[in-house]
């Protein structure tokens, strides 16, 4: 008869201690969710990696402590951005447009302008004046501006009128209709270096407001973005100016391409370049623009 084994006095090792000091996941895949695809990372798999002694661990905690510090360092970003509509929802003003514009410059195709309206709870990461930043980086904040806003809106002036009331007016002109496209419509303006004479909307002039101010560089990034599409329309109807890749800025590449090819339907005959490649006279000089007031002078008029 077989002799039964006789017990081992040890302990059975408990479920912690057969628990491995690495981690549950592969590093890579760690890496993969909580790095590169910027997810939360938990906090037991945290001090998970706080265990392990490999130096991928370590990499992956730097990079994690990294993402913190600049999210905090957004968030505070953002909070300043918002210090003038915050002043404004504070005195009870609910719905605060930024305005902006884009393509005053250029030689060719409309200027356009949007105008947008942000929730109180608003924090869009990366949301900043649009010349900042790149154009996949304002293709990709567009659609979430949208999406975030209670309201936004897109207007342009067209070529024809740019070249009847000149740039300055026109810029004025779509900025006033992307104002009116709003709905619900708004309580207080806040525009990028301008005012809206002809708006009875209240508004505040921020003077460099797209850097200053999250609702105005929002708009900023929308009127760029549209007005950016509208250029690579008009590059398959006008092919050989190049519209596409410099939007018809005047860039070295357009000035020869309008020398080589005359102008298009699209380019703005009150621009000097323009007028030289069509071999017309220089313009005479445009109305006086009658000066904007200072804050100080809009201050002691209230």
């Amino acid at each position: 008869m077989r002799r039964p084994r006789p017990l081992s006095s040890s302990p059975s090792p408990s479920p912690s201690s057969r628990r491995s000091s690495s981690p549950r996941l592969p590093l890579g895949e760690i890496r993969r969710r909580y790095v590169e695809g910027d997810r939360p990372l938990p906090a037991d798999l945290e001090a998970e990696l706080r265990a392990d002694g490999r130096a991928g661990a370590r990499v992956i905690l730097a990079a994690v402590e990294r993402r913190r510090r600049d999210n905090r360092s957004e968030g505070q970003r953002l909070r300043t951005m918002l210090k003038f509509e915050s002043l404004l929802w504070k005195g009870g003003v609910v719905f605060v447009a930024g305005v902006d514009e884009a393509g005053m410059s250029p030689l060719a195709g409309p200027v356009a302008a949007a105008a947008v309206i942000l929730p109180q709870d608003a924090r869009i990461a990366g949301v900043d004046d649009s010349k900042k930043l790149d154009a996949a980086e304002r293709e990709r904040l567009a659609p979430l501006i949208r999406a975030r806003a209670v309201s936004s809106a897109v207007a342009f002036a067209e070529v024809e009128e740019i070249d009847t009331i000149n740039i300055y007016w026109a810029g004025l002109l779509a900025m006033r209709r992307a104002v009116a496209a709003l709905s619900p419509p708004p309580e207080h303006l806040l525009i990028d270096g301008r005012r809206l004479r002809e708006v009875s909307v209240p508004q505040q002039r921020i003077v460099g407001g797209d850097v200053r101010s999250l609702s105005i560089a929002a708009a900023s990034i929308l009127a760029k973005t549209a007005r950016d599409a509208r250029m690579c329309e008009l590059d398959r109807l006008y092919p050989g100016y190049g519209f596409a890749a410099h939007k018809g800025y005047p860039v070295k590449s357009h000035v020869a391409a309008l020398k080589r090819l005359g102008a298009c339907a699209v380019h703005r005959r009150s621009f000097a370049p323009v007028r030289e490649a069509l071999g017309l006279p220089p313009l005479p000089p445009w109305p006086v623009v009658p000066p904007e007031p200072s804050p100080r002078q809009l201050a002691l008029k209230l």
